[in-house]
């Protein structure tokens, strides 16, 4: 291997290619902007892309090297600089400058966002910060550029480990050792997922998330001499049949995997990606093979036009997504999509992957970056139209340039439902430090009748909405005992009512907002009303955010508590809906002012139930 500037041969055109591509991005695509529609498990686009990337690039060397004797590493990464950086560059200056002009929560940590994707970082910033690919609620600008980055960090490493595999004298062996890395893998990734640990740690890993790229590799190797010189048998109409009906096949249930329902755990990470991966490799083989339909089929010219423009429709459909909502909806999040928005995003990334295509990308790989300048700059000294044409690019960039500027100067820290947490948990600390525990008493006080409750008579569990709102309950209720944290389900919930009764920390009247981060059942809303326990007041509050499961959530806590006479529903989701001005830009967490309107729901959800067990007792609570 050397560094040398020699020529490589020119690229060769592989069969089906293009269409795998269209396929992939259709499905990314889909499932971004219409999230929760068909393609529920459309993610998995990006693992075809990832198995496309490793047999092309190792193709592209292996050929390489058969016809010169070397790889001239720096003319390898100049012709990925080339097609990879000009769109990218326009990308991250064109939507930076628009995110200033919208503002708010797409603004969040853009510079440090910038510099991830410059230096293909992205997915380990990503992962170092904390950020959660999976949370669709406060989505990041340029969150899709994790992907690149670990195709990037590929193109770099792989070229200098290749000469390792190229030592095993048998193409068997490269092959066996490229799928038992990417087995390893895959096992590293279930492992992470197993273990409890963040799934967006592995998913966003590029050595948990490489086996697409490794079982592209492990093809390259396996398929570098058939390709090259097929044989004779692999003609036969009945062997060419065979592969294209596998291939037909593997395609369709590829399309398949891609409807499955989204669920985490290893079934899908990495079971749907490693089942994704497997499928795009047996599609791969039927499209290449020598003299087969299925590569025509999929390279059909609808597709092939969407597959060489793939990497721009990538690239722009999630900043525009993100950016549209925001504008129109006045939220960034991404898993409430109106249809609108997220047809408008499509037809805009259409319009800007093929304008990048056309003008930017196409001329710059034909001719380089040095050429395509000189290019450009003679057209200042061209006819008029031409100049204006130069003159207004240049003017375009400069503003581009100065909208990246100030969009990065103006990036806050953190995004508003972030700073009203955060607000809520320092508000906590404070009171924590200023007002000692009230002492609890084993056995709950009697009621007495149109008797204020006071703070030292609540115990409020909930989530990160009640931990948002914790400055304006310790205002309505000095003393209350707050135990709110972010992502805490209604199970955990349990675990810390249990803790507080067992502790002898319950008070009298009990607050439960935890409908938040997932679907409820029956079963733990029992055991919150048996830990209560008859002689206390139980609050469910229900709750307000653009996630599928918040419907039936609230449904199961207006069920069970009309069938409870201790129990009473505050309902945060009918008051908070005519005043979603005061949430946060994810449309769930309150604001100071929603804050309020929250204790004003639950004060009065105590009153009624105050009311409703008096009532039942025979007292008249009129005046």
């Amino acid at each position: 291997m050397t560094s040398s500037s020699s020529t490589p041969p020119r690229t060769a055109y592989y069969a089906g290619l293009d269409g795998l591509r269209a396929l992939a991005v259709i499905l990314v695509v889909l499932y971004h902007l219409f999230p929760g529609w068909i393609f529920r498990s459309g993610f998995v686009g990006v693992d075809v892309f990832f198995v496309i990337s490793g047999f092309l690039i190792t193709s592209l060397l292996l050929r390489e090297r058969a016809s010169t004797g070397r790889i001239a590493l720096f003319s390898f990464w100049r012709r990925r600089a080339r097609r990879l950086l000009p769109a990218l560059a326009l990308l991250l200056t064109v939507c930076s400058s628009l995110a200033w002009l919208v503002g708010g929560d797409v603004l969040v940590r853009l510079g440090q966002q910038l510099l991830s994707a410059v230096t293909f970082s992205y997915n380990w910033a990503s992962i170092a910060e904390g950020a959660s690919y999976f949370n669709a609620t406060t989505p990041e600008l340029f969150r899709n550029l994790w992907s690149l980055a670990v195709e990037e960090q590929f193109y770099v490493l792989w070229p200098l480990a290749l000469p390792l595999f190229l030592l095993l004298p048998r193409t068997r062996a490269r092959v066996l050792l490229a799928a038992t890395l990417a087995v390893a893998s895959a096992a590293w990734m279930a492992v992470l997922v197993a273990t409890g640990g963040d799934l967006t740690r592995a998913y966003f890993g590029t050595e948990s998330h490489g086996f697409g790229l490794l079982i592209g590799v492990a093809l390259a190797f396996g398929l570098q001499h058939v390709l090259a010189t097929p044989r004779q048998w692999m003609h036969a109409p009945r062997i060419r049949t065979s592969v294209e009906v596998v291939g037909g096949i593997a395609t369709a249930a590829l399309i398949g995997v891609a409807l499955l329902p989204e669920v985490d755990g290893i079934a899908s990470f990495p079971g749907v990606l490693v089942a994704a991966s497997i499928l795009t490799g047996i599609a791969l083989i039927a499209g290449t093979w020598p003299g087969s339909r299925i590569g025509s089929a999929l390279d059909a010219p609808a597709f092939r036009w969407i597959g060489r423009r793939s990497y721009g429709l990538y690239l722009w459909h999630w900043p525009l997504l993100v950016l549209l909502t925001a504008a129109t909806v006045g939220h960034t999040a991404a898993s409430d999509v109106p249809v609108t928005v997220g047809i408008s995003t499509a037809v805009l990334t259409l319009a800007c992957a093929a304008l990048s295509y056309r003008y930017l990308e196409v001329p710059i790989r034909r001719y380089g970056f040095r050429m395509s300048l000189s290019r450009f700059f003679g057209r200042l000294r061209g006819k008029p139209t031409t100049r204006f044409g130069a003159i207004t690019a240049i003017t375009a960039c400069v503003i581009a340039l100065g909208g990246t500027s100030a969009a990065i100067a103006a990036a806050p820290a953190a995004t508003s439902s972030e700073a009203v947490v955060a607000a809520g948990a320092a508000a906590l600390d404070r009171a924590a430090k200023k007002v000692p525990p009230a002492p609890i008493s084993l056995f709950p006080k009697p009621l007495p009748a149109l008797a204020p409750i006071e703070g030292d008579q609540i115990t409020a569990v909930g989530d990160s909405v009640m931990l948002a709102s914790a400055p304006a309950l310790i205002e309505r209720y000095p003393g209350i005992a707050i135990d709110a944290a972010v992502s805490r389900s209604m199970w955990q919930g349990v675990s810390v009512l249990q803790d507080l009764a067992q502790s002898g920390q319950l008070r009298d009247h009990v607050i439960v907002a935890l409908g938040t981060n997932g679907a409820i059942d029956s079963e733990a809303l029992d055991s919150i009303e048996s830990i209560v326990g008859p002689s206390r007041q139980l609050i469910l509050v229900n709750a307000f955010a653009p996630r599928d499961w918040i419907e039936g959530v609230n449904s199961e806590l207006a069920r069970f508590s009309a069938v409870h006479r201790n129990v009473e529903l505050a309902d945060w989701s009918g008051a908070i809906s005519p005043h979603v001005d005061l949430l946060a830009g994810d449309q769930i967490h309150p604001s100071e002012s929603g804050g309020r309107i929250f204790c004003d729901t639950i004060d009065r959800a105590m009153k009624d139930l105050q009311r409703s067990q008096l009532a039942r007792a025979g007292q008249d609570l009129l005046p």
